[in-house]
């Protein structure tokens, strides 16, 4: 019985980055001079890849004489060449009549390979598929570079860099790439000028190219290769922070960045979180309200579910921090970066156009500018800010929905006599929009701080039936929705929503009442 010929795979679905491929792209970096970023060195890659894939076939193609086609005859002894099995290539060793009325007169071949058993083929068979040599080529080499750079980009890319990066002697900055050996030697005083002009400009952020002109650095080489030495010798001197956002490279004097940006501020450190399930809750969590958005919930989101206007009820660590969450839901209303793990940006006031400096903490999951902006506008735990993309790149809109200022019945946190936050409902000035379930009004916010490091060490396990007490008196019905909860808990301690129902339901002295509301037991 003749086998089943396999078809051959698509070479760029199985696309792997070689040793031959980085030494390729070395060799044309050795060549251009010019650092090159990441995007056109695949592209690049790609085209190598044609070309050496079109050389591969235009060499079958001289060789058809010894091409395996099912109309032709053989010869024991002849060699041959199969391009349905990848090319793979093998001797005839024996010929023997057929056997198929339907198909005709026609003979069956042996043919060995040097790996593998022995297949057999037909021969002198006028009517088969394979006939078509060119049909197969054209299947299976799928060249057009617009094609393959459009479905393949983001893998091929992934493995590039996956691969460049495992190479000592390329360098990357900001997305582009060079040989070590090649770079501009950058001493310490050029590096000391730039410290000092970085600090005459309040700490930056500058661009490379304006930190070249005013240390005069030489430029008789390739500009690009300048640029791309000295943001190399900056990136790897502990006094400078690149400060980009991607596609952009910006420096900032480290020492010269706000308090808040260069360490997390001590508002914004989780409590002592117990491993648990978050998973579990997330059904929950999607009955809180909309405002909700929390950077310790972080999950990656699809693209498709990304907004770029997006309204958020804030917490009183972040208040107090100058901040904002970068949960998955916001994340991309702000800039991003290539390896920068702090990029600064520009806020825009939605009210009054005014422009101040923001700063992205990628690892940490924040983002700071907004102490005096909280404080102009009068802000407090449960008040609305509405955040949406700029029409510039790398600019932020932030709006607090300003109303007439009116005294309003709201959940008021103070110190007690006994030094224990305490809760009750007092008639406030409010003069932004606010979530009922959220708002907070602070009664003296000194006070309320000093709270945070007595509660330090206070088990939260401790403190969640004290809350419900405590909140659960403001409410006619005697329960406590979890929001609420989160809302009371974040004013002396940081925790998540999904935390604060790990600990509801965990506690011997709260029952759960339905939806998210809660009593203590009676």
């Amino acid at each position: 019985m003749i086998n089943t010929i396999e078809k051959q795979s698509n070479i760029w679905e199985n696309f792997e980055v070689s040793n031959n491929d980085i030494e390729f792209i070395f060799s044309r970096l050795f060549d251009v001079e010019t650092p090159t970023n990441t995007n056109d060195l695949v592209k690049i890659l790609i085209q190598e890849r044609i070309r050496l894939e079109k050389l591969r076939l235009e060499g079958i193609e001289r060789s058809k004489g010894d091409i395996y086609l099912p109309k032709d005859d053989f010869k024991i002894g002849q060699k041959l060449t199969f391009p349905a099995l990848n090319f793979k290539s093998g001797e005839v060793k024996a010929i023997r009549e057929g056997n198929n009325p339907e198909l005709g007169d026609f003979s069956i071949i042996t043919v060995d390979f040097p790996s593998g058993s022995p297949k057999e083929f037909a021969s002198n068979l006028s009517e088969h598929q394979l006939n078509n040599l060119n049909l197969i080529l054209d299947e299976e080499a799928d060249l057009n570079f617009d094609d393959i750079f459009g479905s393949h980009k983001k893998k091929i890319s992934k493995l590039l860099i996956d691969k460049l990066n495992s190479n000592q002697d390329l360098v990357q900055i900001a997305g582009f790439w060079f040989p070590r050996s090649l770079l501009i030697d950058i001493n310490i005083g050029y590096l000391n000028l730039a410290e000092a002009v970085l600090e005459v400009s309040e700490g930056g952020p500058l661009s490379t190219p304006s930190i070249i002109e005013q240390i005069e650095l030489p430029t008789d080489s390739n500009i690009m290769l300048t640029e791309f030495s000295l943001n190399l010798a900056l990136q790897e001197d502990n006094r400078f922070d690149e400060v980009g956002p991607a596609g952009k490279t910006l420096w900032f004097l480290h020492r010269c960045e706000p308090d808040n940006v260069r360490k997390t501020p001590k508002f914004l450190d989780p409590a002592e979180q117990k491993n648990f399930d978050n998973t579990k809750y997330s059904n929950y969590l999607s009955q809180m309200n909309a405002g909700v958005f929390d950077e310790l919930e972080y999950t990656k989101q699809d693209a498709n579910e990304k907004s770029h206007d997006v309204t958020i009820s804030t917490i009183y660590p972040h208040i107090v921090s100058g901040t904002l969450p970068l949960s998955s839901n916001l994340e991309n209303l702000f800039p991003t970066a290539y390896e920068s793990p702090r990029i600064r940006f520009t806020f825009v006031d939605g009210d009054t156009q005014k422009k101040f400096a923001g700063w992205v903490i990628r690892e940490k999951k924040y983002v700071y500018g907004l102490e005096e902006w909280y404080k102009k506008n009068e802000v407090l735990p449960g008040s609305l800010v509405h955040i949406k993309q700029g029409k510039i790149p790398g600019e932020v809109i932030v709006s607090i929905g300003k109303k007439r200022p009116t005294r309003e019945w709201v959940r008021t946190a103070s110190l007690s006599l006994e030094g224990k936050i305490s809760f009750s409902m007092t008639k406030q000035l409010i003069s932004t929009e606010f979530d009922d379930r959220m708002a907070i009004a602070i009664a003296n916010r000194d006070q309320i701080e000093k709270l945070w490091d007595r509660y330090l060490n206070v088990p939260s396990e401790k403190l969640v039936s004290n809350f419900v007490r405590e909140l659960a008196k403001l409410n006619p019905q005697g329960h406590v929705h979890a929001q609420e909860l989160y809302a009371a808990f974040n004013i002396v301690k940081r925790v998540s929503p999904s935390y604060v129902l790990f600990l509801l339901e965990n506690s011997s002295e709260i029952e759960h009442l339905g939806d998210l509301y809660f009593r203590i037991k009676i």
